[in-house]
This record gives C-alpha cells, structure tokens and sequence, in this order.
C-alpha cells in the first residue's frame, strides 16, 4: 500500500511537470499597418493678410493615425537630409530659406512588428530672416572657410546654466585641457560654404568625434554608453541656415543671430543634441558659440578660429 501511495505522487509530480513544461504558445497579434495617417499643419502667423505665415519660417506639423507606435517626419523632401524623430507626433519646422517656399514634408508612422505606412502634404511658408551681409563674408570668407576648436586660449570650452545666465559661469577649459584625453576635439575640421541662392553647407571633417554618448547624442554610430570623449565617427556634410537666435540674450553679449544645422549627421565643435548654435561674437578669424549641451538645462560655449 505504501509502495502504491509513492507511485501515485510519483505519476501526480510527472503530470505536473509535463504540464508545466509545456510549450507556451506566443503570439503578437494582427501586423497590421496604421492606417488613416493625416498630417495636419499650421503655418504661424498665417491669416487672411499673410497667407504665408509671420515671416519667422514656422511651421507646428502634427501628425495622427490609428495604430501608431512611433513617428518620424523629413521637413522637405527636395533634400536628402535624415528623417527626425517625433516622439508625440507633433513637432515645429522652421523653415529657413529666404522668401517664399513650398516644401513637402514626408510623415513615417511606425506600427506593431515594425510595419510603417507613410503620407506626405505640401505647405507654403515664407521666412524673411536675413543675418548681416559681413557676418556672411566673416564665416565664409565668401566662399568658404575652415574653423577649428582654438585649443590656445583659455575658456575655449566652458559650461553655463542655460537661462539665466550669458556665460560659461559653471566650469571653463584651460588651454590644452582635452588634449591627451579627446584629441579630436582640436583637430576636428569644420568647413562653412556659401552656395547659390542663400544657401549654406557645413561639411565636419575629422576620424573622430568629440561627444557623449547614447541618447546624448545624435551623431551615428555613436555607442550606446560610455564616457564623454573622441568616438568613430566619419565626419559628414549638411545644409546649414541662418536664424534669429531665440535665446533671448541681448546685444552687445549676442549678435542675436544663429545658425541652424539641418538633420542630425553633423556638429561643431562638440557632438550636441540640439542644432541651434548661438553666434556670440565673429570676426574674420574668432568665433564665439553658444549651444544648448546633452543635458536639459545646460549651455556650452566654444571658442573657434579659423585656419
């Protein structure tokens, strides 16, 4: 009878055992694609006077569609400048070559299992913002001109709060500071190019980029973590525009003009998220930036001569 008893738990524990083992049976459900992808725009400014917006370039582009996961939005197809992220699906253009414009944007709706469907829409916008004709001449040299990290003088890297405050009061480089731990900070190559009909182009020459890393970044191929300093990067080229700067810092500290990178492929100086370099101060050989760093809330300023 015992002997019976242990062979009853015994098939019992086998039984369970099989059952537990069994395999689970997975499934991710429909793949279908979102649908109903509308892209809706709204010029600023726009009214029956300025059919074209404010003159400030302006464009709020909110994007929607069932069974949306993530979006991604190109701001003018007529260029081959990468696609930016939109994490709500709403996001604000700005637009910056002078005068009168239609541009078509391009909407990527991503869905479960990576599907993606895609829309396009047309808008006209008008952007009057013109920067000094000597700032031009100073940058370019007319045509074009090359400008490196002045690792010579002190405070060619420093650090500020973002508001509040128009200088790099919370640490400041000394000369030669990065010089055995981030070379490419100094040997970086950053060319800046007038071309027909008020158009930019930056070109970042260098094996290495100077940045962090992650989502700290927006360089490619940078890894995922790792400490500030020089990672692979090829060097890249984009367009570059002219924008009134929208920091608020007032003459004779800021030229209150800027310059806006296009995409996401290129920097200067120092790899940052954001794309808007305050020109504080230029000459025909020093230039003085200010950008918004990685990290919310912080400014970093770099101190650049031309060679």
């Amino acid at each position: 009878m015992k002997n019976t008893f242990k062979a009853i738990i015994g098939i019992a524990a086998l039984i369970i055992i099989v059952f537990a083992c069994k395999k689970q049976d997975y499934s991710i459900g429909d793949l279908t694609a979102p649908s109903n992808v509308t892209i809706t725009t709204v010029v600023v400014g726009q009214d029956a006077t300025h059919p074209d917006g404010d003159g400030s370039g302006e464009v709020k582009i909110t994007i929607t569609a069932d069974n949306a996961l993530a979006y991604k939005v190109d701001y003018d197809a007529s260029n081959s400048e990468a696609y930016v992220i939109a994490p709500t699906g709403t996001v604000t253009a700005k637009y910056t070559v002078q005068g009168k414009n239609t541009y078509k944007i391009t909407a990527v709706v991503y869905g479960k299992g990576g599907t993606s469907s895609i829309a396009t829409k047309e808008v006209t916008v008008r952007s009057d913002f013109a920067p000094p004709a000597q700032m031009i001449t100073d940058l370019t040299g007319g045509a074009s001109k090359t400008w490196i990290v002045d690792k010579s003088v002190a405070g060619h890297f420093g650090v500020g709060p973002w508001t509040g405050s128009d200088t790099p009061s919370w640490w400041s480089a000394g000369i030669n500071e990065k010089l055995t731990c981030c070379p490419c900070f100094y040997t970086a190559q950053f060319t800046f190019t007038k071309g027909a009909n008020n158009s930019y182009t930056l070109k970042v020459t260098t094996d290495a980029a100077f940045t962090k890393t992650g989502a700290l970044t927006t360089l490619p191929g940078i890894p995922a973590s790792g400490d500030e300093g020089c990672y692979s990067y090829a060097g890249g080229t984009s367009n570059f525009a002219f924008i009134a700067s929208t920091t608020g810092i007032a003459a004779p500290t800021s030229t209150q003009v800027a310059m806006l990178l296009a995409g996401v492929n290129t920097y200067i100086g120092y790899g940052a998220l954001l794309k808007e370099y305050e020109i504080l101060e230029l000459t025909p050989t020093y230039m003085y930036l200010r950008v918004q760093g990685t990290e919310t809330g912080n400014a970093w300023y770099l101190k650049m001569k031309a060679i």
